[in-house]
């Protein structure tokens, strides 16, 4: 049983996954994206992630902390001076994991892990595109209904009159129609004359 096991190894011994984690944290900090499996991806957000959070406050403390991490000061430098300049009013979530299919050797999931706020393709998208409205459920809509509900029953009596005025109209417009015939044929034949 798995009870209480929530690390992945990775079929790998301890200090190969954590030398194997700097290096792809190392990589994703300075490429801003790398490609590799699924499983790795997931064990890679959750090592990578607090390290982000850690550069957000520029200290010397915090600078030892990542480098006893990422063991490489390129990264660590790069992390303070730029990323976490980027990523200052986020409040997590620094990293996202697209996948991408299977690798052609061994059929893995692959997938391709990178910082959210270095894909521009991605942030030009969600610029254009509108703003769906949100639409809700108002107190007032609610008593509109009730009033509707309660016109029909108050409507009845009237409607047949309604039917008796319309019949009565329809009458006075045929009647109308009858004398404009001779009205329209009249001016047809002036204009054919004019002609």
């Amino acid at each position: 049983m798995r009870h209480q096991k929530s690390i992945n190894h990775l079929g790998r011994t301890s200090t190969h996954r954590a030398a194997m984690l700097s290096n792809m944290a190392s990589s994703l900090i300075m490429h801003k994206r790398i490609s590799t499996t699924i499983a790795k991806a997931k064990a890679l957000r959750g090592y990578v992630e607090p390290l982000i959070t850690r550069a957000k406050t520029d200290s010397t403390h915090s600078r030892r902390v990542v480098f006893s991490y990422l063991q490489d000061k390129e990264a660590v430098t790069e992390l303070f001076r730029d990323i976490s300049v980027k990523v200052a009013d986020r409040p997590g979530g620094y990293v996202r994991i697209l996948k991408t299919g299977f690798r052609l050797g061994d059929n893995a999931d692959m997938c391709i892990i990178e910082l959210v706020d270095y894909n521009e393709n991605l942030l030009n998208v969600k610029d254009t595109s509108a703003k769906k409205a949100v639409r809700r459920r108002k107190p007032a809509a609610k008593k509109a209904t009730d009033a509707a509900v309660e016109a029909p029953v108050a409507e009845k009596a009237p409607k047949a009159k309604a039917t008796k005025v319309v019949a009565e109209a329809v009458e006075v417009v045929e009647a109308e129609e009858v004398v404009e015939t001779p009205v329209v044929e009249e001016a047809k034949e002036t204009e054919a004359e004019e002609k």
